[in-house]
């Protein structure tokens, strides 16, 4: 919005400039074009986490797909729920990506920010059954908390 404002300030200021070959022209009413996005509707949490879930649970899924899931999903200002961690690291599991869920787990926690001591021990406690139905380690676990 405001760069179309700014757009149109500088078209105003170029139009009311006098050059050799034109006329002082003052307007008085600019129009401006804005375009919106898209109204579509907002996602609730439920539906949010059932879309991630479902993306990860998919048995063709691919590493292209897995790691462009999981980039998507960290973009969002959010720490994905237990049950979205769970279906990513069964996802790993069946690409026998066991880097990719380490580093998961690593993102999760950097997605805590100042709350990591809260939120990090949280999301472990939750997903604890999976790690060891799985045999994934923590990054604790492997040592890689300490550099």
């Amino acid at each position: 919005m405001f760069r179309a404002l700014a757009h149109c300030a500088v078209n105003v200021a170029r139009a009311s400039r006098p050059t050799v070959t034109q006329r002082v022209v003052t307007p008085s009413l600019v129009v401006c074009a804005q375009r919106n996005a898209s109204g579509g509707g907002v996602m609730s949490d439920e539906e949010f986490d059932s879309r991630w879930v479902e993306f990860f649970s998919k048995q063709d899924i691919d590493d292209w797909e897995l790691r462009k899931g999981v980039n998507t999903l960290i973009g969002y200002d959010l720490v994905p729920e237990p049950r979205i961690i769970v279906a990513i690291l069964q996802a790993c599991r069946r690409l026998n990506d066991s880097a990719s869920a380490v580093r998961v787990l690593e993102v999760i926690k950097s997605k805590a920010g100042p709350r990591a001591k809260e939120i990090y021990p949280y999301v472990l406690q939750e997903i604890q059954p999976t790690l060891d139905e799985l045999g994934i380690k923590t990054p604790e676990q492997l040592g890689l908390d300490k550099y």
